[in-house]
């Protein structure tokens, strides 16, 4: 409710500055869904959570690091910027589409949404001390385990299935079916990037020897972001926190924040590389 109240009047800013964090929080796309979950649930506007969303797995400083040996400064810059760029993106399409009435309640109704002190848990004065009555001390330790069950339930699921996934589909396999030059590559980067796990600490040497095979500079860069946004893992574990619309918002800005950092960096390439 503090956080909540504390970017009231200032969403435009507060956006800027999600987008700016994220692309220094070290999250990969299934480790950010807890933060994600819990900022919604303070009441944190979810312009401010699209923009921290999309821009935190896509890079951190160790990223960086990596993606520049990998594949050069031009790539770890344009990857930096694309994160910064993508989180704006959502983050100003989500403000825009909220004001139209849009996304007024983002997060799934849970069974328990009483609050121990006021019916609406943003309002009204909050009760630090619960440990001093019994009936708040009940109620804490009922969330507390009710909130951590369902978190660990979706988490293992969605790990589940990133293990599964890197084991019986090798990231070559998936990397291969972008090859090429125009438009297709890139589309196909995004759309491919997004459900296959590709992390962003893994992601830089596959690409490497994709380009070596003929991938264009756009292709890779929308694989490279498509890639670290989401995995099939991740958007399960999203798709049991959030409503429908608010899914497809994140999986829209997210496959064509993609695309359109391909298509800016294959016109970077062509005219500066």
């Amino acid at each position: 409710r503090i956080i909540s109240k504390s970017f009231q009047g200032r969403e435009v800013k507060v956006i800027f500055l999600a987008a700016l964090v994220g692309g220094l929080a070290p999250f990969c796309s299934c480790e950010v869904i807890p933060f994600i979950a819990s900022m919604l649930a303070l009441g944190v506007p979810l312009s401010a959570v699209m923009a921290f969303w999309l821009s935190s797995p896509l890079i951190d400083p160790p990223a960086l690091l990596i993606t520049a040996s990998a594949l050069g400064w031009d790539y770890a810059v344009a990857k930096t910027l694309s994160a910064l760029s993508l989180g704006l993106f959502g983050g100003f399409g989500i403000y825009i589409l909220s004001g139209m009435g849009m996304f007024s309640s983002p997060l799934k109704i849970m069974e328990n949404t009483q609050s121990c002190c006021v019916s609406d848990p943003f309002q009204g004065e909050t009760m630090w001390k619960f440990w001093d009555d019994d009936k708040r001390i009940k109620i804490f330790r009922s969330e507390f385990f009710s909130n951590s069950l369902f978190l660990l339930k979706w988490l293992t699921l969605a790990y589940l299935l990133e293990a599964l996934m890197i084991i019986y589909i090798p990231a070559q396999l998936v990397g291969s079916v972008v090859g090429g030059e125009g438009l297709f590559p890139i589309v196909a980067g995004a759309f491919i990037g997004v459900p296959a796990y590709l992390n962003s600490y893994a992601a830089p040497a596959l690409v490497s020897g994709l380009l070596d095979q003929g991938l264009s500079a756009g292709g890779a860069m929308a694989f490279l972001v498509g890639g670290a946004i989401s995995s099939i893992p991740a958007m399960t574990a999203v798709w049991s926190i959030v409503n429908r619309s608010t899914f497809i918002a994140y999986l829209t800005f997210g496959i064509g924040g993609a695309i359109i950092c391909g298509i800016f960096f294959q016109i970077y390439s062509t005219v500066i590389l």
